[in-house]
């Protein structure tokens, strides 16, 4: 029947013992769990995210963190945050337009600190044996033989049209890692146990800052976790830099305007905050997907009481 919920009873009954379960964890580690607005005068600057704009010209989140950023700037300390965000067009049997995110922030932590907090949270939940960690060159250079950081255009387009049925004509070095990381990698990560991919390319930094690899290399100073082929999380050491940051931002919305995107606003009250901004690394974790794989769901319909139809 129509009007009742997509998930069953006992997938709701474990979403509230997850919940439970998150705030033991952080409650433990003495993490203050604190609260931001859903609606915002600004947003995003990604061309790969779209956020779900009101007809008030404020938009919906698509997470918590420039104003979760700006209590860690007022001197807040670690704080975590269990939230729903929203992304337009964004629907699938691992997407919903309205999702739940966790996200927090540990001040001091160095991107491994992170990872670690990490596993040690989604270990409460799967049944997983350790973790792994490779690097977003360690991991295209096994599974496809070339280095992403090197890579030329002409290049990265032919290996993905030889694994991929996808035409790009205008596709940047980007879009196509993109692609190739969603099509043909992400859904090896992490069979057995979590993996952590981490030093994405610079070009992909977002709010991180850059740091080298071992070869002397610029990268991202940025992770993502997967889980028998599932995107669970994406962390920074974040950046204080409010000139870099601005610099992103004007960049991010001229690849907008060449894509036929809209520009966003740049958030002001984010960048002015960031001078303040302590050292620290954050995370953003698709609950939805956690429990997902928690409960074994094949679906986020599986565990999301009211999904939206399509």
């Amino acid at each position: 029947m129509s009007w009742q919920p997509s998930a069953s009873i006992e997938n709701i009954k474990a979403r509230a013992e997850m919940l439970s379960g998150i705030r033991r964890f952080f409650a433990e580690r003495q993490v203050l769990e604190i609260e931001t607005p859903l609606v915002c005068e600004s947003t995003v600057t990604d061309p790969y995210i779209e956020s779900l704009r009101l007809e008030s010209r404020d938009y919906l989140q698509t997470s918590p963190e420039y104003a979760m950023k700006r209590l860690l700037a007022a001197g807040v300390g670690d704080c975590y945050q269990i939230c729903k965000a929203f992304r337009e067009d964004e629907s699938g049997l691992r997407h919903n337009p309205e999702f739940t995110l966790l996200e927090w922030y540990r001040v001091g932590f160095t991107l491994d600190d992170l990872m670690a907090d990490v596993a040690d949270l989604v270990g409460l939940f799967l049944p997983a044996n350790g973790v792994r960690k490779l690097s977003y060159q360690a991991v295209f250079e096994q599974a496809l033989g070339f280095d992403p950081l090197t890579v030329s255009l002409e290049d990265v387009r032919a290996f993905a049209q030889k694994h991929i049925n996808l035409e790009m004509p205008d596709g940047s070095i980007d879009d196509w890692l993109n692609a190739l990381m969603s099509h043909v990698i992400e859904p090896t990560l992490g069979s057995d146990h979590p993996v952590f991919i981490y030093q994405y390319p610079p070009s992909q930094a977002a709010l991180a800052k850059l740091t080298e690899n071992t070869k002397g290399q610029s990268v991202a100073a940025r992770f993502e976790l997967y889980y028998q082929g599932i995107e669970l999380a994406n962390g920074f050491d974040e950046l204080t830099d409010q000139f870099t940051q601005a610099n992103r931002f004007a960049q991010d919305n001229q690849e907008r305007s060449a894509r036929g995107q809209q520009n966003i606003p740049i958030d002001q009250d984010f960048l002015a905050c960031l001078p303040n901004l302590p050292d620290c690394s954050g995370v953003a974790l698709g609950l939805d997907r956690l429990l997902m794989l928690s409960t074994e769901s094949t679906s986020i319909k599986d565990v999301l009481a009211f999904p939206q139809k399509t």
